[in-house]
């Protein structure tokens, strides 16, 4: 008789008690931030999106109202998606790093383009920022009359992606409706409402990171034209270094510093932009692949149409960049030279001013040994002097050969001898002493 096992669950292992890191929680929560919705067939979807300049605090409050006016839960100040059930469907919220979006999705209207019930954007949807992107999908089934509605969009702008199972497609023309909408029509032929909802929201994503994209692009334009000015003046500065006369360094040098402040605070401006550009391109261009190259005989694919203009906009952007790192280059190349050409004519400056001084400082000691010279003998005539005074006193007690003239031709050298000798001592001692 066999011995039974018992089983044991392979979904519930014992309680870890590891410490965890303090990201693991949100690394492993990502990629279930934001699910992609369950679209049902014959649904539409709105979605709109808008900046943030306050992280999302201004969206999420607006979300939090519209949570208390239909009783439900509100978002989590830390959350960045939330859900909630609005009329026949349902509303989302997401919080990016410069947008938010709401999204709402519902039963789509009787015929294409036509007014939709029930979602929450009406007169009473107070704006979370300032818009963005807004689009509207219909999900429709995949029938021939239905695929007479693509006649609906603009002929030389109409892009249609069949999608990866040979028969659904979406089609748009990336052109706004009365409502400043873009919208996109998808034919779905059988899908189940998971990968309905996946390239719904990939065309919805596609629409928003493409005008985000192209947020760059007024930015490059605006920052070329003072390039352009940045460069002339560069040039005029290297030719005056070549031309001007010396001492005309520092001048130059405090304008070549003037023009680099302008550059770098353009570019510190313009720093954020450029960055989010080349990251909301690499999304964009991901989005684009997920939809596929395929199309109908006869059309042009989303790609197609799309990248004659995204592409040299994200170019404009690179080149503009790349100007602005060249020409700060440049600019502190040229400043270095000039700084070292000022700081040769300072040397040389000093180098003048030190011989100069040792000149003069040969000069006074001459002059020192001079008046040296002069003060031993006068100093030696006052001593004579006193010295025959004090001999005259004593005439009665010199004997005859000895009178006080005498003397005091005898004492002039031992005079001048001690006095110089004292007056070198004197300054030997001031010597040491320094």
């Amino acid at each position: 008789m066999a011995t039974k096992v018992k089983s044991k669950r392979i979904d519930a292992p014992p309680a870890l008690s590891f410490a965890e890191h303090p990201s693991r929680a949100m690394a492993l929560g990502e990629v279930h931030a934001r699910p992609f919705p369950e679209i049902p067939p014959s649904s539409v979807l709105l979605h709109f999106a808008f900046a943030s300049t306050d992280g999302g605090a201004g969206s999420r409050e607006v979300m939090a109202r519209l949570c208390a006016a239909r009783g439900a839960a509100q978002p989590d100040p830390a959350a960045r998606y939330h859900a909630i059930a609005w009329g026949r469907g349902m509303l989302r919220w997401e919080r990016h790093a410069e947008f938010s979006t709401f999204l709402w999705d519902g039963p789509a209207p009787e015929r294409f383009m036509g007014e939709v019930e029930g979602h929450p954007f009406n007169a009473g949807f107070a704006e979370a920022g300032q818009l963005v992107s807004s689009c509207r999908v219909e999900v429709r089934p995949h029938t021939g009359e239905n695929l007479k509605l693509i006649e609906r969009f603009e002929k030389r702008a109409l892009s249609v992606n069949v999608l990866e199972d040979g028969e659904s497609l979406i089609a748009t023309d990336f052109r706004q409706d009365a409502s400043g909408m873009t919208i996109f029509l998808m034919l779905e032929n059988g899908m189940k409402p998971w990968r309905i909802g996946y390239f719904a929201k990939t065309a919805i994503e596609l629409e928003t990171y493409r005008v985000l994209t192209l947020f760059g692009l007024p930015v490059a334009q605006k920052v070329s034209v003072g390039l352009s000015r940045f460069e002339t003046e560069l040039g005029r500065l290297t030719t005056e270094m070549q031309s001007e006369g010396p001492n005309k360094g520092q001048a130059l040098l405090d304008q070549m510093m003037l023009l680099a402040t302008e550059l770098e605070a353009d570019s510190a401006a313009s720093l954020f932009r450029f960055g989010a550009t080349r990251a909301y391109g690499d999304i964009f261009a991901e989005r684009l692949a997920a939809l596929g190259p395929a199309t109908l005989p006869g059309h042009k694919n989303f790609a197609t149409f799309l990248e004659r203009r995204i592409a040299p906009a994200l170019r404009t952007c690179s080149s503009v960049e790349e100007r602005q790192a060249n020409l700060s280059l440049k600019l502190s190349r040229a400043a270095d030279l000039l700084r070292t050409r000022v700081e040769v004519e300072m040397a040389n400056q000093n180098r003048d001013l030190l011989d100069g001084l040792n000149r003069r400082g040969k000069q006074q000691l001459q002059l020192q040994r001079t008046v040296e010279g002069l003060s031993v003998a006068a100093v030696s005539y006052y001593v004579v002097g006193l010295f025959y005074y004090v001999s005259q006193a004593f005439k009665a007690n010199l004997p005859e050969t000895l009178s006080p003239p005498v003397l005091t031709g005898l004492f002039v050298p031992v005079a001048i001898l001690a006095v110089w000798w004292t007056v070198r001592r004197i300054r030997i001692t001031h010597i040491d002493k320094d």
